[in-house]
């Protein structure tokens, strides 16, 4: 029986082990800073690779806060344009193609 049990330990213990190792030796299943550092780490990059990296990951976040903020201007400007067909009670597609006129 305690055989039985000390075998069941370490078949959970290698289990434990394996998800650990594709939990943080993965970028994919990385969620936070400890699974993705133990991930860079391994791979183990010089100094001039590791700048290289953060330079890369600095453009595409800095790209991703860009469409962001272009995202929620375009979504602050559909609120306008609806709140303005509710205002003079017509449709979304002519304060539009009013604005279109306008712009002409």
């Amino acid at each position: 029986m305690s055989e039985d049990l000390n075998l069941q330990k370490m078949m959970d213990a290698f289990d434990e082990l394996d998800f650990e190792q594709r939990t943080t030796t993965n970028l994919e299943n990385a969620r936070n800073k400890q699974q993705m550092t133990a991930y860079i780490e391994s791979l183990d990059f010089s100094l001039r690779r590791l700048l290289i990296l953060q330079d890369t990951v600095n453009t595409i976040v800095e790209q991703k806060q860009v469409n962001l903020l272009k995202q929620e201007h375009i979504q602050t400007y559909k609120t306008k344009i609806i709140n303005l067909s509710r205002q003079y009670n017509i449709s979304y597609q002519d304060v539009i193609n009013i604005m279109v006129q306008i712009s002409r």
